[in-house]
């Protein structure tokens, strides 16, 4: 009985051992990006010599990288907002359907995500031209929303699978109108996965580069394309600077997602 325990002791060791290195694999190029942000040195290096924040001071002086931050923001709200109402309605009119069709709409929310982006910002440019549509804000905003679709289109799938749908059916039995029944019974149930998912579809525009690089202008530029323009010329640490940005800026979605899901749980045992 005690080899069973101890042999349990000695795996159990060993599985905390090799998730915390695997844990660390993972966190050691964000280690180092924030390490970099901070060296004295013009060129970028690792370890760096000495420490400043000379170059958050650039970034925050800088009107060319806080106006990509502002398009970086404005292009990933709108980004979220138009991918979250598509995959929400779309993953509901699936739920709820029967039909052949509403079978087939899976697998075609999928394909974007199966794509390239390098061909679906190539194709996207080449289309924009042909009708005239010169808006970067707006073909940005829509390249976006095509990789942002599908994630919350099956978030929602596996929030609304768990959805009590006799809630929905008492509110119609009752004579509301579908659009009352959504926004009074179904949205407040599924309130935390509406959520969640517009905050991924921010992080996913946020994040993405090879389809705005194709669809920029000059006078718009996300952070990524800013960045690799910037390591054109030079590699400096402000490229540290910006990924730090990016990254502080998923951790803070994770955190509101994190926030939002205990606020839910919270409510429920209340």
């Amino acid at each position: 009985m005690s080899e069973a325990i101890s042999r349990e002791r000695v795996e159990d060791a060993l599985f905390r051992a090799g998730y915390w290195l695997l844990f660390g694999l993972l966190m050691l190029p964000i280690v180092v990006v924030f390490v970099t942000s901070f060296q004295q040195s013009s060129y970028l290096t690792f370890p760096p010599s000495g420490y400043t924040v000379e170059w958050y001071a650039r970034f925050f002086g800088s009107e060319e990288w806080l106006g990509a931050v502002r398009d970086s923001l404005a292009i990933g709200v709108g980004a979220s907002l138009l991918a979250t109402v598509l995959g929400v309605t779309g993953s509901l009119a699936v739920q709820r359907s029967d039909s052949r069709a509403a079978k087939l709409l899976p697998p075609i929310v999928l394909l974007p995500l199966l794509i390239p982006p390098v061909v679906l910002g190539l194709t996207l440019l080449i289309y924009f031209n042909r009708i005239g549509l010169t808006n970067s804000y707006l073909n940005i905003v829509v390249a976006h929303t095509l990789w942002a679709t599908p994630l919350v289109f099956f978030i929602m799938q596996s929030v609304f699978a768990r959805f009590d749908w006799s809630l929905r059916d008492a509110g119609m039995d009752l004579g509301a109108r579908p659009t009352r029944v959504f926004y009074h019974v179904i949205l407040p149930n599924v309130r935390s996965g509406v959520i969640i998912s517009a905050v991924v579809a921010f992080i996913v525009s946020l994040q993405e580069f090879i389809m705005a690089l194709f669809l920029k202008s000059f006078e718009v530029k996300t952070v990524p394309v800013l960045a690799w323009t910037s390591l054109q010329s030079s590699l400096t640490p402000m490229v540290s600077v910006v990924s730090a940005f990016l990254v502080l800026a998923s951790i803070a979605g994770v955190l509101l997602s994190a926030a939002v899901m205990n606020l839910e749980w919270l409510a429920e045992q209340l």
